[in-house]
């Protein structure tokens, strides 16, 4: 198993969520089937950790990534872009065989 991994950007823009929520543990990552290519990630704050969950920790924030989602963003790195007026988190998954050409859903081979 392989981290998930925040950049910089990323890392700023959980810790503005979190602020705004102080009961929130972290951020839950995961997948659910939707899309054009398969599946579309799916990420918010988070008040529980659940038995199954797995945690990952960096520089204070917790990723909280549920049993069924783990395999499809083992390892992912997740970034936060803006671009003109709009921003969003991006996903640099190793585990997408293809993506669809908006980015927000993928599929593994």
């Amino acid at each position: 198993m392989s981290p998930i991994r925040l950049t910089e950007r990323a890392h700023a823009r959980i810790q503005s969520f979190l602020a705004t929520r102080p009961g929130a543990v972290g951020v839950r990552f995961g997948v659910k089937k939707t899309g054009c290519s398969g599946y579309g990630y799916v990420i918010d704050l988070t008040d529980a950790i659940a038995a199954n969950d797995t945690v990952f920790e960096q520089d204070g924030v917790r990723i909280v990534v549920d049993a069924a989602s783990l395999d499809f963003v083992d390892g992912t790195e997740i970034d936060f872009a803006q671009q003109g007026l709009g921003s969003m988190f991006v996903f640099r998954n190793p585990n997408a065989t293809a993506e669809c050409g908006c980015g927000e859903s993928f599929t593994v081979g």
